[in-house]
């Protein structure tokens, strides 16, 4: 996370968004990404391998949101190092006191187009060309180098925070008229959504959970410090830059050489130059590795067109896919400027960061299909008595009423943590807790996780009015105006609504090794919250998303869904979770745990859901189930 972040956004947003209260922009995008981060972890560990959103949606909830997640997350690469290459144009002609911009625009003059930059930036240009073609030839960053630009970061940001604070002068906080919020709070608002971009990159610690020795403690513990640490970090370097120059007087292109510039460190001016340089170098390599492999992954599984599923024999590199990453990023660079940029990339990732959080509510309380199998442990009870084998719970001895597990005696004869009970909460996901049976005449015809998987898609449909409303009649509601009560008092009501009906249903949290608390409550308060920065984003940043977005539908529906490999798969997890490595026990079943009796989740449903009376009571398990396994 410390990388062009820190070097590319200050500047930007105080200038242009938020003024000295990017402080408060840079809190609110640090607690909306720890949300975010909390369901990316457990999104994570349900399915047991590491990799991309794009990969555990393709494996939790199908193909086409994982289209969508993976043409966002090309987008988030490519735009990534368009903005990082501009970010480092813009750092290496401030130490050459601007020669390249003036050349530049003597020669071509300037772009009077209010959707491109001011000048193309060549410079910026070559960068992202060369380090393409760096990759190419098989250069990687080791370690220990990142280990070394890394340390500069941070020595870098410690050198601003310290001589940002000696020449810190108050009166910019309090300028005549405009004060520490020159631009409202919508500003500051437009400015969080826009300072997401600086804390991507913690989904490195959420898909750790296969490598991490206790990751239902580590995973959140390391998630939380991580961004508490950069929150702090942002914030004493944003503070200490808009406290030593005014912020109308920041230059977005080279934020903190040039403040330094303007109080007379020259030397400070180039070493933070020199250390934003080897920074933003890190950031853009890493940008250009991973586009090209998620190119190759999605046309890999039919998504996109065969050609990007090809690797070099030599280099093992997709030449083509880091070809066309290379310049499409290239032209991005010279075309737009730094603010388009890194506007555009933070809506398609608070767009993915939606969608995942949308997706572990849909999973908690999405149950496996009856048709599927569980496979118990090689000691749990079984029935087969003529083999010897134990019983199950409250199936006793011969001519004792068979399988019956009277409800009265549930909690008595079933361990909680046995496969037994496990299988009991699997059946019961989706379905209306005893509590609310009242909600039965509305919700008792949906079939299990209908409801709850309806309610997710109405919060987010709802969350979208609400914000826009916010957005555009804040006034009205502020002045108590009656129908803007009445609406918002009525779209709130719907909210409520839906979280109630959603928490209402069993959820099925077997088998996590990281869970969200308090779901759906927090998942949900992460959709409200991307999308209220979303909306305060610019609409030009709008219309690119769309037009970006309707692109991405043109080539799903025109080639994707034609060449899609998910029906070789049998189901959209399978691939992963029919290797002998899926013992998480979610979804539809637990190959690592062979061997034992054969149950199918429709008997559990009969033995615990649908009883009958007690002369009539059936076995779970019947006899033939282990002779049939």
């Amino acid at each position: 996370m410390v990388g062009a972040g820190i070097y590319v956004l200050t500047g930007t947003v105080a200038r242009e968004m938020a003024g000295p209260a990017i402080v408060l922009s840079f809190i609110l995008a640090g607690l909306v990404s720890l949300l975010a981060a909390l369901c990316y972890a457990e999104f994570g560990t349900r399915v047991p391998k590491a990799g991309s959103a794009y990969v555990y949606t393709y494996v939790s909830i199908g193909e086409f949101w994982a289209f969508v997640i993976g043409w966002n997350i090309i987008l988030e690469h490519m735009l990534g190092a368009a903005s990082v290459a501009r970010a480092w144009s813009g750092y290496v002609d401030s130490m050459l006191g601007n020669i390249v911009a003036n050349i530049t625009m003597e020669i071509t003059g300037e772009m009077h187009e209010q959707l491109l930059a001011k000048y193309p930036d060549f410079l910026a240009f070559f960068v992202c060309i060369s380090y393409a073609v760096a990759l190419a030839a098989g250069v990687k960053a080791t370690a220990m180098i990142n280990s070394i630009l890394t340390t500069v970061n941070v020595v870098v940001m410690a050198l601003v925070v310290v001589l940002g604070f000696w020449y810190a002068s108050p009166d910019n906080w309090s300028m005549p008229e405009q004060g520490f919020m020159p631009y409202g709070f919508g500003g500051v608002l437009a400015g969080a959504a826009t300072c997401f971009y600086a804390f991507v990159g913690f989904d490195s610690i959420a898909t750790s959970g296969e490598e991490a020795k206790n990751p239902s403690f580590s995973i959140p513990l390391a998630t939380i410090l991580s961004l508490c640490v950069v929150t702090v970090g942002y914030v004493l370097v944003s503070a200490a830059l808009t406290l030593m120059i005014p912020y109308n007087e920041i230059n977005p292109a080279a934020a903190l050489p040039d403040a330094f510039g303007m109080r007379g460190i020259t030397w400070a001016k180039y070493a933070i130059s020199t250390g934003a340089i080897c920074g933003m170098t890190t950031t853009l390599l890493g940008s250009l590795f991973a586009l090209p492999r998620c190119l190759y992954a999605m046309a890999s599984d039919g998504l996109l067109f065969s050609c990007f599923g090809k690797v070099n024999t030599k280099t093992q590199v997709p030449l083509l896919n880091l070809a066309l990453s290379g310049i499409c990023s290239a032209l991005l660079a010279l075309l737009f400027d730094l603010e388009k940029l890194v506007e555009f990339m933070s809506i398609g990732t608070l767009l993915a960061y939606t969608i995942v959080s949308a997706s572990v509510i849909v999973l908690r309380y999405r149950p496996i299909s009856v048709e599927e199998t569980v496979h118990l442990a090689p000691d749990t009870p079984g029935t087969d008595e003529e083999d010897g084998g134990p019983t199950l719970p409250g199936s006793g001895a011969p001519g004792a009423p068979s399988g019956g597990i009277d409800s009265s005696s549930q909690s008595s004869t079933i361990d909680p943590s046995s496969p037994t009970s496990e299988m009991i909460e699997i059946a019961l996901a989706g379905r209306l807790r005893p509590q609310f049976r009242w909600l039965e005449p509305v919700l008792g015809r949906c079939e299990p996780g209908v409801a709850c998987s309806g309610a997710v898609l109405m919060f987010c449909v709802l969350s979208v009015a609400v914000c826009f409303q916010l957005e555009n009649s804040w006034d009205e509601l502020y002045n108590g105006t009656w129908w803007a009560l009445g609406l918002y008092g009525f779209l709130l009501f719907c909210l409520v609504a839906c979280v109630v009906v959603i928490s209402a249903h069993h959820q099925n949290t077997r088998g996590l090794q990281f869970k969200v608390p308090f779901v759906p409550y927090i998942p949900a308060l992460s959709i409200f919250c991307n999308i209220e920065l979303m909306v305060h984003l610019s609409f030009l940043t709008w219309l690119r998303f769309f037009i970006w977005l309707s692109i991405g539908m043109l080539v799903y529906f025109l080639y994707g869904i034609h060449n899609s490999k998910e029906g070789e798969l049998g189901t959209s997890y399978s691939m992963l979770m029919s290797t002998s490595e899926a013992i998480r026990g979610w979804g539809s079943t637990s190959t690592a745990l062979g061997g034992g009796t054969k149950v199918t989740v429709t008997k559990i449903i009969k033995g615990r859901i649908s009883r009958k009376t007690a002369g009539d009571r059936q076995a779970i398990v019947d006899d033939d189930d282990d002779e049939d396994s």
